[in-house]
Order: C-alpha cells, then structure tokens, then sequence
C-alpha cells in the first residue's frame, strides 16, 4: 500500500496513532468555535510549528498549500460574496489549520497504526451490527486513494498543457471522470472478491 509517511524520530512521530487522531477530531469540532481571526491564526501557527517538530521539509509542506490553493480560493470567493470578508478569512483559516493538521497526522503516522487504532475503538460497537474491519478498510482505501487522484490531476492538467490550456477549471470534468471509473473498476474488484 503506498504511504504518505514520512520517517523520522520526532516527538510528533512518537504520539500513539490514537492520540493523534482524538486531537484531530477534536480540532476539527473546536475550531468552528473559534469566532477571532488572531486565535485561528494562532492555531494555524501551531500547525505549522508541528510541522517543525516533526522535521517534516518546507517544500512537502508548501506542495499541501498549492494543492488545496484552488480550492480555498473558490471557498473563499462564496464565502465573501454571500457574507463578507470577515466570514471568508475566517472560513479559509479553520479550512486551512484542519487540513494541514489533517496531512501532518498522515505524515507523521503509519497507515496500519490508523487502521489498527480505528478498528480498535469500534470493536465495542460490534454487537451494533458495526464491522471494524470494513471500516477499517474504508480508512485505508481513503488514504490510498489521497495520492492517487493527485497523481490524476497532474495527469489531466499535462494532458491540457499538451493542448496549450494553461489554466483552466475544465480540469475538474476529466478529473471527475477519472475518479469515477476507479471508484466502479474498485467497486467490481471489491464485489468480486466478496468484500462488499
């Protein structure tokens, strides 16, 4: 299974798989209550500072923020067209923390530590008619497919460069088809070997 681990010994690395994912989901609640652009940014700063710590290099760290910089952008537009500017710097910074935060726990965690730890927790719920593994399962094709259709996108936009399309948002169509298709040739392949 291709990982987006990064390996190194730093205390951010030294977290057990479960702590890490407690404070994530926890974040990802508390920040919405967060109304100060100062203390978002605050949070954002320690991100960041985690980022440090984990000695995880600038240029992976810079890669998420173009990454998902489309994406913030459009968020970001809709946000202040329909309630202002305050809502749209407010909105792109929870957005922002959550994600880099979100990437530095996969960074920073083995995929089968997650998996393991998320399986764990929802044993107790077994007799609810709640099956671990396959939720386990579902954690670790998420994961996969993370870089994957990553990979599809600068496949696309290659492909729309070669055409002399710089910049365009038609990406997203082909893109969406694309992943589609992974999804049902998964879907079958899934199907086929009895794990649906």
């Amino acid at each position: 299974m291709l990982s987006l681990y990064h390996d190194a010994k730093t205390p951010v690395h030294a977290v057990p798989a479960g702590v890490k994912l407690f404070v994530l989901a926890g974040a990802g609640s508390a920040l919405f209550f967060v109304p100060s652009m100062v203390w978002l940014a605050v949070a954002l700063g320690v991100v960041l500072g985690g980022y440090a710590v984990a000695r995880i290099p600038w240029r992976v760290t810079g890669r998420q923020v173009v990454g998902i910089a489309p994406f913030l952008g459009l968020i970001a537009v809709a946000q202040w067209v329909f309630t202002g500017w305050v809502s749209a710097v407010l909105v792109s910074e929870r957005v922002l923390a959550l994600v880099l935060l979100a990437n530095l726990v996969t960074l920073t965690t083995r995929t089968t530590a997650m998996i393991d730890t998320v399986e764990r927790v929802l044993r107790p719920l077994k007799p609810l008619g709640v099956r671990p593994e396959r939720v386990g399962l579902l954690v670790a094709m998420t994961i996969r497919f993370i870089p994957v259709i990553r990979e599809q996108a600068e496949l696309v936009r290659a492909a729309q460069r070669a055409r002399g399309i710089e910049r365009s948002t038609a990406f997203l169509v082909p893109l969406l088809i694309r992943t589609l298709r992974m999804a049902d040739n998964l879907g079958e392949a899934l199907d086929a070997r009895g794990l649906q």
